[in-house]
């Protein structure tokens, strides 16, 4: 099982791999990152990606049409006070969300949240270059790396 910093030199192999990172969405803070960066810096980078993750793991447009809410209390999944997601009907473990994907003129970048038997709140980063980039295999690899990452 792949450790952070083998996780990210397996996913660089990807092709088209420009950069990609592990973020703490809560703290926004990177614990790992290698390759480019976007904007020339990983750390404001990992801050702007996280930002986007907590946005969709936050809020109830991107919940299953099926889920459940308890409309009672405030929770971690709805900031607006109005019910949290309970993730009863979600294999997820209570993340509405999977991964996202953002499109760009140059390039994909791939967001892809992390299990694991703790409260996580971690997620993989993958930059592909969109000529050079798969998309389709770089989002199989990472839900892959994702499963089998061992955060130490």
């Amino acid at each position: 099982m792949p450790g952070i910093d083998e996780c990210l030199l397996e996913a660089m192999t990807l092709p088209g791999a420009r950069g990609a990172a592990i973020v703490d969405w809560t703290s926004g803070l990177a614990l790992g990152s290698v390759g480019e960066s976007p904007n020339g810096d990983h750390e404001a980078t990992a801050a702007e990606t996280a930002e986007v993750a907590r946005a969709a793991a936050e809020y109830r447009a991107f919940a299953p049409a099926d889920a459940t809410y308890d409309d009672t209390e405030s929770g971690p999944y709805d900031s607006t006070g109005g019910g949290t997601y309970d993730g009863a009907d979600d294999d997820a473990k209570g993340l509405p969300v999977e991964d996202l994907i953002l499109t760009t003129r140059a390039g994909f970048h791939l967001i892809r949240f992390v299990e694991t038997t703790f409260d996580s709140s971690v997620f993989l980063y993958l930059w592909l270059d969109r000529c050079t980039g798969n998309l389709a295999l770089a989002r199989r690899q990472l839900r892959d790396l994702s499963e089998r990452l061992v955060l130490r």
